[in-house]
């Protein structure tokens, strides 16, 4: 019963984590701009997502404009973009095999062994879209660090880690099967704190 519980916590923990990914992806706030020397006192803060850049004014407007061309856009602004979709979409499918292979499911039953290990691929598969997630994390990071001690980059077009990589990105289950008939869940929590 303390197996179903867990496995229960760590599906709900993976679900969470791949709304945290779909989130992240879709929100603009990767890059915020940073108020620093001379440009301290300012009107306009600008904030860059992997899909468009915002520009929130002092007045309370807040407009948000969508990137024109891909083609146009930076390698790694492209490979963050497709690294996020396709953790998304591995999180969608590791949902899906999770359920089917759970012990409070139904579905498969009659399989014998083959439930464990549709609920082990399932958490496998969480635990591939974690590290997909959070490989555009941590190069943006790396990007935005790089660029803000830059001595010939101005101070006005300087920009901070947003809030979204300082925020829980995954948290994914993973059950193992043993050649026995038990099974054991392992939990990983991957989580950026800057």
């Amino acid at each position: 019963m303390a197996s179903a519980a867990l496995e229960l916590m760590g599906f709900f923990l993976g679900l969470l984590g791949m709304l945290g990914t779909l989130v992240a992806t879709v929100l603009p706030y990767w890059q915020i701009s940073a108020h620093v020397g001379s440009n301290i006192v300012t009107a306009v803060d600008n904030m860059r997502g992997l899909w468009m850049e915002c520009v929130y004014q002092s007045t309370g407007a807040f407009q948000c404009e969508t990137y024109n061309s891909m083609l146009a856009l930076p390698s790694d602004l492209q490979a963050a973009r497709a690294l996020m979709v396709i953790s998304i979409v591995l999180s969608i499918l590791a949902i899906a095999m999770a359920t089917l292979g759970m012990q409070c499911t139904l579905c498969l039953e009659s399989s014998g062994g083959v439930k464990s290990r549709v609920a082990g691929a399932g958490g496998v598969l969480f635990v591939f879209a974690g590290f997909l997630a959070l490989v555009p994390v941590a190069w943006t990071t790396h990007e935005v660090v790089k660029t803000f001690y830059l001595p010939n980059v101005p101070q006005s077009m300087k920009y901070e880690l947003g809030e979204l990589p300082c925020t829980l990105i995954s948290v994914y289950h993973n059950e193992i099967s043993s050649r026995a008939k038990h099974s054991f869940p392992v939990y990983i929590l991957v989580c950026i704190l800057i």
